[in-house]
């Protein structure tokens, strides 16, 4: 299926490497002007240089999530420049590490839940209103299975998309009635440089790559996908189940 994107603006956090980069990416094939945000700058001129070669556009947008008063100006810089928003990727965030929970420390600790959930909610908060603005405004709320394996040792990450995956159902609860769809999306195992660090003896080659799940997240922000407040699980690519929410 073809998703034709052309005018539209779409916002991904975590673009200079990863799932993040891909779905910027393809977004941008799509016809849709991309806002890249990440920190790393080098990973951003690259995804740019992609994205000019498809005949695609971007702005570049590079600063940390942790930095909330550029999350809530950002908001404030894309209602000048385009006074509204079509798509947000949320999909930036961190691990932390593996280790049993009174062991994390309180600020490894801390800083998964400001960078995974905190600066989520802020991100809403800042462009929500631009969403609202566009006829067909669409969400994804980067999610993962450990939100609901909660295996021993993950309890950090665990704990930061349980929350994430809280926020976009009530995000999508409060905003039911309008053209705004709102949906969480557990990407599953995925040759990134994430799962690289949360599973060192792994063969990424038995992963599938960032542009397998990037195509398939790009079929659910188009203007014909209607649903909202589900969680979608995304397996070797491919939807393979949602969860409606209770």
């Amino acid at each position: 299926m073809t998703i034709d994107l052309t005018g539209r603006i779409a916002l991904v956090t975590g673009a200079s490497r990863g799932i993040g980069y891909f779905t910027a990416l393809e977004l941008a094939k799509a016809g849709a002007h991309v806002i890249a945000c990440a920190r790393t700058v080098g990973g951003l001129e690259e995804l740019d240089d992609e994205i000019q070669a498809a005949g695609g556009s971007a702005t570049l947008v590079p600063f940390d999530l942790t930095d909330m008063n550029a999350i809530d100006a950002l908001g404030g810089s894309i209602n000048e420049r385009w006074g509204k928003l079509d798509i947000l990727v949320a999909n930036a965030g961190i691990l932390g590490v593996i280790s049993p929970i009174g062991h994390i420390e309180a600020k490894v600790f801390e800083k998964v839940m400001t960078t995974n959930v905190v600066a989520t909610w802020r991100l809403i908060r800042s462009v929500e209103p631009l969403l609202i603005k566009s006829d067909a405004g669409r969400a994804l709320i980067l999610s993962s299975g450990a939100a609901h394996k909660c295996r021993p040792f993950w309890g950090a990450y665990s704990a930061s998309k349980a929350a994430v995956e809280a926020l976009a159902r009530t995000w999508a609860a409060e905003t039911q009635r309008l053209p705004l769809r709102i949906l969480s999306v557990d990407p599953g195992a995925t040759r990134t440089a994430m799962r690289a660090q949360a599973m060192p003896g792994e063969d990424p080659a038995t992963l599938p790559h960032p542009s397998e799940v990037a195509a398939t997240l790009l079929s659910l922000v188009g203007p014909d996908q209607t649903e909202t407040g589900k969680l979608y699980v995304v397996r070797d690519g491919r939807v393979v189940d949602y969860r409606m929410p209770e």
